[in-house]
């Protein structure tokens, strides 16, 4: 799990530091948004939201007159962006972008460490680019004691800008100062216990400067108790009227509810496991079979038949959801007591969908001969299930 943070508060963390950060207010009505245009001149106003793909959903309007602010910011404030409410909008300065480039830093977990990444296609999904023209992204794994050394970065730069001719001529100077830029944004991304802290995109201007145009800062959940203050100002930044906030719906719901769950919007196929390895094996036999997840769910050791009716009816209430795929492998957890919360949930809730489950380990036949009884047909291995579930729903969604 991760705490999200908005692209004004991951700017304002930039800017904390020296990271050179575009002029911007925060607005909440249409009125500040026509007040912080009459301030700032030509301004873009932006959904604030913790979610990539603003743009393309309409979350971002280029506006020259605080009439336009206005009319803009009410139509965005009125907007929900793949579940997240719009609660404020950021009215930032407009740049003579003369280039754009990406700078980031995510955690390698497979090299238990923080990888540095820079690219001259900065504006894209990063992913799309390593997709389509992986020779464009260079990549540094620093050391987790002395953090990214000077002649480290200017190689990378070298390496990054190589595929930029239209940046040779800089390309020196690009490199110099992406040395004290990259460093800071590796200080910050320790200092805050960072699993994400990228500019996408890192501006250069007409006239030569680096400008974090854009920021993303996702900080980890384990680390949350390190960093109360950010986490409050997130909660009392992302609240409405009504009580909802910015943070994912359905992730919301499950904390409120005392499940481990991870949403992956635009899946159709519900998953539950007992046990973080075994979940994300179920999630894994789901997209080799051609389906889309649509969540991590972990019920953990022993759970108990009401906390798999809960579980259910959390999947359930996407409405993206076309099939469940439950998992269990009996350890402590009994199958008894899973099979009989299935049921329990199936019938309270009027479930209609498909209910796939691979049951194996403590109580088994117990817990099948339930399922059996109710007309619920277990898969009889967990590839078999998920190959299952996925035909069941017609196939990769």
């Amino acid at each position: 799990m991760i705490v999200k943070l908005l692209e004004y508060q991951a700017k304002r963390q930039f800017a904390r530091v020296g990271i050179e950060v575009p002029a911007g207010r925060l607005a909440r009505t249409p009125e500040e948004a026509a007040a912080a245009a009459r301030e700032l001149g030509r301004v873009a106003v932006k959904a604030q939201v913790p979610i990539g793909g603003r743009g393309k959903a309409g979350g971002i309007a280029v506006v020259s007159s605080p009439d336009e602010a206005h009319r803009e910011a009410a139509r965005i404030l009125a907007m929900e962006i793949r579940g997240y409410p719009v609660r404020s909008v950021w009215c930032e300065a407009g740049l003579e972008i003369a280039h754009e480039l990406y700078l980031g830093i995510t955690l390698d977990r497979d090299r238990r460490r923080l990888a540095l990444i820079l690219s001259a296609a900065g504006g894209m999904e990063i992913e799309e680019v390593a997709a389509t023209s992986p020779e464009r992204i260079a990549k540094l794994w620093p050391d987790p004691f002395a953090g990214p050394h000077p002649f480290q970065v200017r190689e990378l730069a070298f390496s990054a800008l190589a595929h930029a001719p239209a940046l040779d001529e800089a390309r020196g100077r690009l490199a110099s100062a992406l040395v004290p830029l990259a460093q800071t944004l590796y200080r910050l991304a320790l200092d805050l216990d960072a699993v994400t802290c990228e500019i996408n995109p890192l501006a250069l201007t007409a006239d030569g400067r680096l400008v974090a145009a854009d920021g993303k800062l996702e900080v980890d959940e384990n680390a949350e108790y390190r960093h109360r203050e950010l986490a409050a100002e997130l909660a009392l930044d992302l609240e409405g009227e009504d009580g909802r906030t910015g943070e994912d719906p359905y992730e919301a719901e499950a904390k409120r509810r005392g499940l481990t769950y991870v949403h992956l919007p635009g899946g159709s196929i519900g998953c539950i496991g007992n046990g973080a390895g075994l979940a994300m094996n179920t999630l894994d036999l789901v997209q080799q079979v051609g389906g889309r997840p649509n969540n991590f769910l972990d019920i953990g050791g022993g759970a108990s038949a009401e906390k798999v009716r809960s579980s259910l009816a959390m999947i359930l209430s996407d409405p993206d959801v076309r099939g469940v795929f439950i998992n269990i492998f009996g350890g402590i957890t009994r199958g008894d007591e899973v099979a009989r919360g299935i049921v329990q949930a199936r019938d309270e809730l009027g479930i209609t969908l498909p209910v796939v489950v691979r049951m194996t380990g403590t109580n088994e036949e117990e817990g099948r001969r339930i399922l059996a009884e109710a007309g619920i047909v277990p898969g009889t291995s967990a590839p078999e299930a998920a190959r299952q579930i996925v035909e069941l729903v017609g196939g990769a969604h």
